[in-house]
């Protein structure tokens, strides 16, 4: 395997249309974390690249309902993405955005230098106009009849019933969405760049140079690549973005997806404007990208390709792509807000950043789509975090301070139990570099618990607060190994969870370490003084993850009711038809389940014209029918008489049903006399 010099990483760009959810930081953010300080630790030369994405349609469309501006959008979001990141401790170097002039420049330039060297094609098609707004329709302003499925609704580029990927002329009944007129076709003039030409290439350069790519990664290239690659529009009609910087291209904007990963190297460029060139085009700087598996395509053929064209970059090393997280087996959805949103997670978790990157790095969708559950957060908090690391740690400091004053112990002659706890954290190094090396932070984490597990076992097995009266030379022994465990579990845990390390290190008043120091036995010297013990973590109890159960529950509730779409219009009726129905106010006198009915109520209803009773098939809605007693409600006098259940049901009460199933009595909206027609 070749060395390097020095390794940029990148992480994939948020859009800037709305805050930062658990999914964008298990995929991507956590995990590029994870890595940049691990090779910090390492003591190598490492630059973490980040920033927000701020161009594009979505954004447009924000803006359009929102009534402000696509800046006023982005300003928005790229502040409050940025703070997340920040007390997550997203270690980034540099977190800018493309709408800096910086980048706008650069990107214009990009294009340019691919644009003279010949390496777009233009090409011109047919695409949809609407003549009322006078601009042509990104995918996205287009909505009309999803073809497979049918939905209503359905967008330009996908249906969000069915999920399959359309384009804007495979719709039925197209519309704009900026004014609901039925858009015509236009010529249209864009460039594209010719992915086509670049495929032998690419093939050699990731079927055979690169097979140690993650399988998912890898598998999926070797599917476009296998389908032969086409020619991809790099421009498209917008007001919102980068002009296409060639004469005649008047309301053309570089598309999004070639302008964003340009933001690596811009945001280079903004933060080391004289020495920005050798992060990005020394062959002995390696390259990684951290994305999510949406992002494979463009990060490891198209990019790849820009680059390519260009000719004096570095091509990606590696591209350690994740699946999807999802959420209580649903999957995110931020038009659904069904999220955890990092901003609301710290308002309800003050000063857990560390409990929900450890889960999150525990449920890593590392190779296929996985799933958070608040109660698996609970339990892993709880029966990891807290009963095993804490544990051991806070019962290691405070018999330390209880005997000896909080100063590390000599440690005196070892036992043959004690070598074998030494032999089993010994290789703790090189168990969770093997994994970090690779991209398996989840496995790595594991491996550093697994040393937090051995220290748990030692002091439980020694039980140095027993043998305190009769051997405390023994006990000496056992709370300095205890402590040198705790020391490495400073360093161990470091690039998983710096905010508890950190804690951890001013309570042993360790300011100083190496990654290279980890599985050493030597690491507090006796008579070390020791800082103030306290809980590394705390139990989260059931109140507090029931009330993030309530809150998704409610999500999906609110959900379902603005999805619910009302049944078809029956067929007409005449108004002679509807004057036969004779309805009617009554008041519900009393109420009762019908025995060995699960769905029957039975109603005594006052009239106005001696009473009469009324089997309705709502128990299941109601309850507690006692609670009905005294409300007016409309029925139908003159359907039928029935018999159920040996009683005779004298009419029919009318009810509607809700988005939820539920069934609701219709009731006048003010109180009536009885008996009183309606119609």
């Amino acid at each position: 395997m070749k060395q390097f010099k020095r390794t940029t990483v990148t992480s994939a760009l948020p859009y800037a249309n709305g805050p930062v959810h658990i999914g964008h930081l298990a995929g991507v953010y956590v995990p590029a974390d994870i890595y940049v300080r691990y090779l910090r630790l390492k003591g190598e030369d490492v630059l973490f690249i980040g920033g927000s994405d701020e161009h594009g349609v979505p954004i447009t469309i924000k803006a359009r309902k929102e009534g402000v501006t696509p800046q006023d959008i982005v300003d928005r979001y790229h502040n409050i993405i940025k703070k997340s990141f920040e007390e997550f401790g997203i270690s980034f170097d540099v977190y800018s955005r493309t709408t800096s002039a910086i980048h706008h420049q650069f990107a214009s330039d990009f294009f340019r230098k691919l644009y003279d060297k010949g390496e777009f094609v233009e090409k011109t098609s047919e695409q949809y106009y609407d003549e009322e707004a006078g601009q042509f329709l990104a995918d996205r302003y287009i909505t009309g009849e999803c073809p497979h499925c049918h939905a209503e609704g359905a967008y330009g580029d996908q249906c969000e019933k069915c999920g399959t990927s359309l384009s804007p002329l495979d719709l039925i009944n197209p519309k704009s969405t900026i004014t609901g007129s039925k858009p015509v076709l236009r010529k249209t003039k864009h460039w594209y760049l010719p992915l086509d030409k670049h495929e032998e290439w690419l093939r050699k350069w990731i079927l055979e140079d690169h097979k140690e790519w993650k399988t998912n990664v890898y598998g999926q290239c070797k599917s476009w690549l296998d389908m032969g690659l086409q020619p991809r529009a790099v421009s498209r009609d917008l007001d919102w973005g980068i002009p296409v910087p060639v004469e005649g291209a008047e309301g053309k904007v570089l598309y999004v997806w070639f302008d964003a990963p340009i933001g690596y190297i811009s945001n280079t460029k903004e933060l080391l404007p004289d020495s920005w060139e050798k992060w990005w085009k020394d062959p002995e700087t390696r390259l990684v990208h951290f994305i999510g598996k949406d992002n494979i395509v463009f990060h490891c053929i198209v990019f790849p390709a820009m680059l390519k064209a260009e000719g004096s970059y570095i091509l990606p090393d590696n591209v350690p792509a994740n699946e999807f997280l999802n959420l209580e087996g649903d999957k995110i959805s931020t038009s659904r807000n069904w999220a955890v949103w990092l901003h609301e997670y710290l308002e309800d978790f003050p000063g857990k950043q560390d409990v929900l990157r450890y889960v999150l790095t525990a449920n890593a969708p590392e190779t296929k789509d996985n799933d958070f559950t608040w109660k698996d957060f609970q339990a892993r908090n709880n029966n990891e975090l807290v009963a095993v690391y804490g544990n051991f740690v806070n019962r290691a400091l405070v018999l330390t301070q209880k005997y000896f004053g909080g100063k590390v112990p000599a440690c005196g002659e070892l036992t043959a139990y004690d070598r074998e706890t030494l032999r089993e954290f010994a290789d703790v190094k090189a168990d969770v570099e093997r994994y970090l090396d690779v991209f398996r932070f989840r496995d790595a984490q594991k491996e550093a618990m697994n040393l937090a597990r051995i220290g748990n076992k030692y002091l439980a097995d020694t039980e140095p607060w027993k043998i305190a009266k009769t051997d405390m030379e023994r006990v000496a022994t056992i709370l300095h190994l205890s402590l040198q465990i705790v020391a490495n579990l400073a360093i161990a845990f470091e690039p998983f969870l710096p905010f508890s390390s950190e804690k951890l290190r001013t309570m042993l008043n360790m300011p100083g370490f190496r990654w290279n120091d980890l599985g050493k036995i030597d690491l507090l010297s006796a008579g070390h003084q020791l800082g103030t013990p306290a809980l590394l973590f705390d139990k989260i109890d059931d109140s507090a993850v029931e009330a993030q159960v309530q809150k998704l529950l409610a999500t999906k509730k609110a959900n379902e009711i603005r999805s619910y779409k009302p049944s078809a219009v029956k067929a007409d009726v005449t108004f002679d038809d509807f004057c036969k129905m004779d309805i009617r106010v009554a008041t519900v006198l009393e109420c009762t389940k019908v025995p060995k009915a699960d769905k029957l109520l039975q109603f005594r209803l006052d009239d106005g014209m001696g009473g009469r009773t009324i089997l309705s098939g709502i128990a299941q809605s109601y309850p507690h029918p006692e609670e009905l007693v005294g409300m007016q409600v409309l029925y139908v006098a003159n359907f039928p008489t029935r018999r159920l259940k040996g009683i005779d049901s004298e009419g029919m009460i009318l009810s509607a049903e809700d988005a939820d199933g539920r069934l609701v009595l219709v009731q006048p909206s003010r109180p009536v006399s009885n008996g009183v027609n309606v119609g």
